[in-house]
């Protein structure tokens, strides 16, 4: 059964640093999903550690957390941009593009096969983030963008004295 989903997809420092951003919006393209959301993003550790808060107890984290800022080797490149595709099953369809995190284990066809590595530190840069499921995918984006800058009504939102914010309940997703 198909269903309009929403889902959040990071093109990684790495991915931006190797010019690879038309390479993969054109993989992308194959979805035939709309774009509603799209930005340049500079990454702070604040952001990093609540992108990856379910990994914080991994010995890696350290590393990952680094590697979203842009901290690459030593040097600094903290551009990512932030995507949301929507359209029927669109996390299945990124993911299946996307391949396997690891990028020695993904299908040569598919973004991370063609053109992740593993560093010799075993940090897997494998270009690009796609959210996991739908509770996943409502939580990046509400942290990676604000209501304004989707084009489609995707969550409730409520509006406050500074402006319109997402809706967040105690039991709804946490950011």
């Amino acid at each position: 059964m198909s269903q309009i989903e929403q889902t959040l997809v990071l093109i990684k420092p790495d991915g931006l640093k190797k010019s690879l951003t038309g390479n993969i919006l054109t993989k992308l393209s194959e979805t035939k999903l709309r774009i509603v959301g799209a930005k340049m993003v500079c990454v702070n550790e604040d952001l990093a550690k609540k992108h990856y808060q379910h990994l914080t107890d991994k010995p890696f984290f350290d590393e990952l957390k680094n590697y979203i800022m842009g901290n690459l080797q030593g040097e600094k490149y903290q551009r990512v941009m932030a995507l949301v595709y929507r359209g029927e099953n669109a996390i299945n369809k990124v993911r299946e593009l996307s391949g396997a995190t690891n990028p020695e284990e993904a299908d040569p066809t598919t973004i991370r096969g063609a053109y992740g590595r593993i560093t010799t530190k075993g940090i897997y840069e494998n270009v690009i983030h796609a959210s996991a499921n739908p509770a996943e995918a409502e939580r990046e984006i509400k942290l990676w963008f604000k209501p304004k800058e989707i084009v489609d009504d995707l969550y409730p939102v409520v509006k406050t004295d500074t402006g319109v914010k997402w809706e967040t309940l105690y039991n709804k997703v946490k950011i």
